[in-house]
């Protein structure tokens, strides 16, 4: 064919392809925003809605599933840069056919692995917690908590994934692979990282799990778990917030952020490893920000108790309240081509920055005042029941579908593409935001 293995899947497109508005701003803008809230609409009550058809929000069925499909989106996508489609197909095919294509491979793969590995592998002969089946006959034990906590921990692995995948594109650049042609790196990438997950998993989430059975499981896992002098609290919601900090603050840095100012530092291996582990050092500023921000506008924490001044509900909120953050910085960098962009950089930053945030808030409490009247969740900041982590995931994962594979359709359209495309090398060794995660649009 003339061109080598990566140039024929999806190397670059995203860098490459150019699409615009269909209608002035305003317009343009309010047919996206429909259409996507539509989709997610229809959608939500299809399958998560607790009055719809298939009521997957129990609440953590429904957020296993939304968890698992955000991971293997970016698997195909960022991690296997497309990969087995081609590159003139990802050129020449409608939006329709490309989602259409994409979301049933993504859901296939996503059952294989949550009821293939997780229930049928590691549920049935390793950790027994992973299947329902296994636990429900237990001591104190129902079905629907066994399904509860095997959903649970199945979900923890996907929130350390979609961290870890993306962390090591962004802050790595797929080193010391990013010469390999697909699909070497991206399998290389996926093992490597779902690697370091398990082994976080162990020392995060399985303490966690061991001490939701009665008695406690002394033998298997560490109870009290370590964290709880620190964390004022044994639950595992405290590493689920770091975890949700640091998977958002990979997407604020690829997006808004443009890899800035970590892309100044010229010495690849320096500029890497400063990006990686700066990363981790904002998300726990973040984590603990948020955390004490909270005792300022709520009050003081109280542990024992089962509603907002509880320590395990606040650590979880911080996780929350990054989600919030992180819907609006998408819809800057996937629709509003990374907004503004005639200042200088740290200017440009401070206000998408700025514009995010309050977004962010805003979002926060509209959702808490309209959410059980439109979606079937729990009334209330603090219900058990109420995880605005399951419909803003499953909102992104529309999003990032859409922008990915459908090229913002139908309110933008596909004007150019670039004839020839990069290398792989070239493209995983640009030192700046070459790589990001969406391109901008319009």
């Amino acid at each position: 064919m003339g061109t080598n293995t990566e140039e024929r899947y999806g190397v670059g497109y995203l860098e490459e392809r150019q699409i615009s508005p269909r209608w002035p701003a305003l317009m343009t803008h309010l047919v996206n925003v429909v259409a996507l809230l539509s989709v997610f609409y229809v959608t939500w009550w299809i399958f998560q809605d607790p009055r719809g058809i298939f009521r997957l929000y129990t609440p953590y069925v429904g957020y296993m599933y939304t968890r698992w499909l955000l991971i293997i989106l970016i698997w195909m996508v960022y991690i296997f840069q497309f990969w087995p489609m081609r590159r003139s197909q990802l050129d020449s095919w409608h939006p329709l056919l490309k989602a259409a294509v994409a979301i049933p491979v993504a859901v296939l793969i996503m059952m294989l692995v949550i009821h293939g590995f997780f229930h049928g592998l590691l549920g049935n002969y390793g950790i027994a917690y992973f299947d329902a089946e296994r636990t429900k006959d237990l001591p104190r034990m129902t079905q629907f908590f066994a399904e509860e906590y095997a959903a649970l921990a199945i979900l923890m692995f996907a929130a350390l994934a979609s961290w870890l995948a993306p962390a090591w594109v962004v802050g790595m650049e797929r080193a010391p692979w990013q010469n390999e042609k697909q699909p070497v790196q991206g399998i290389t990438i996926l093992v490597v990282t779902f690697f370091i997950a398990t082994i976080l998993y162990f020392v995060t989430m399985h303490p966690h799990m061991g001490i939701l059975y009665y008695p406690w499981q002394y033998f298997t896992s560490i109870a009290p778990p370590y964290w709880e002098e620190f964390a004022n609290t044994v639950s595992g919601n405290f590493h689920i917030s770091w975890i949700m900090c640091a998977t958002v603050v990979v997407w604020l840095v690829e997006t808004i952020w443009e890899r800035y100012p970590f892309r100044m530092i010229e010495n690849a291996w320096m500029r890497r490893l400063a990006t990686f582990f700066g990363i981790l050092a904002i998300a726990w500023a973040f984590h603990l920000f948020l955390y004490f921000a909270q005792e300022l506008f709520i009050g003081e924490t109280i542990r024992g108790t089962r509603n907002d001044n509880a320590p395990d509900w606040r650590w979880l909120h911080v996780g929350e309240m990054m989600i919030f953050m992180l819907l609006p910085a998408l819809y800057i960098n996937f629709y509003c081509g990374n907004w503004p962009k005639k200042f200088s950089t740290p200017v440009n930053l401070f206000v998408r920055t700025a514009i995010t945030f309050t977004a962010g808030v805003a979002l926060m409490v509209f959702y808490y005042n309209i959410s059980h009247l439109v979606l079937g969740t729990q009334r209330g900041i603090s219900q058990p029941e109420q995880f605005p982590m399951i419909p803003t995931i499953w909102l992104i994962n529309i999003m990032l579908v859409h922008h990915w594979y459908m090229d913002n359709w139908p309110a933008w359209r596909k004007v150019a593409t670039v004839a020839a495309p990069v290398a792989a090398s070239a493209v995983s060794n640009a030192p700046l935001a070459a790589q990001p995660i969406g391109s901008a649009a319009g």
